[in-house]
């Protein structure tokens, strides 16, 4: 793929080896996104010949859209809360089903102002599905950095986390 970019850009270099990671595998990607609202895919968007590899985003903030769009259980949703592992891989499971993808990403979490005892701000929880493994999901505690801070933070976590399985797997 182009590179017309300084060698600086971090953000650019990560979505940049993602894509080459996924294409070298042959794999499309998908993403659901909640706190972060589509900055995954839009980071990989950024990049001239990202058609070859994303495939959809899902942006469901609410409840009702990761139900809708995702088939997230409203059992999982009641029992555990939106921003939970649980729910996380409910909804990387149901990106991956309505896509045409082999990997997806799906963040949920709380970006903050605010949060709670059992919630903080900076809570955000991360799954990766594959057509080849087990979801697989994680929490990260960005802490209370500011809206902003977290939501990159969460970005930069998942395009991380597409890399390594597409490296890895």
């Amino acid at each position: 793929m182009d590179q017309p970019w300084g060698s600086g850009d971090l953000t650019v270099t990560l979505a940049t080896e993602v894509l080459s990671a996924l294409k070298a595998r042959g794999w499309r990607v998908a993403s659901a996104e909640s706190c972060t609202g589509g900055m995954v895919m839009a980071r990989l968007t950024d990049i001239a010949g990202s058609s070859a590899v994303v495939d959809r985003g899902f942006v469901t903030y609410s409840n009702a859209a990761k139900q809708q769009m995702l088939g997230v259980s409203g059992e999982t949703l009641k029992t555990f809360g939106a921003v939970s592992e649980e729910v996380a891989r409910e909804m990387a499971v149901g990106a991956l089903r309505h896509s045409d993808a082999q990997v997806a990403v799906a963040i949920t979490g709380i970006a903050g102002p605010g949060g709670s005892e059992h919630k903080p701000e900076g809570r955000v929880c991360f799954a990766i599905a594959s057509e080849s493994t087990a979801p697989v999901s994680e929490t990260v505690e960005f802490g209370a950095l500011g809206r902003a801070k977290v939501r990159d933070a969460a970005a930069e976590k998942a395009l991380t986390l597409l890399k390594n399985a597409a490296t890895t797997a």
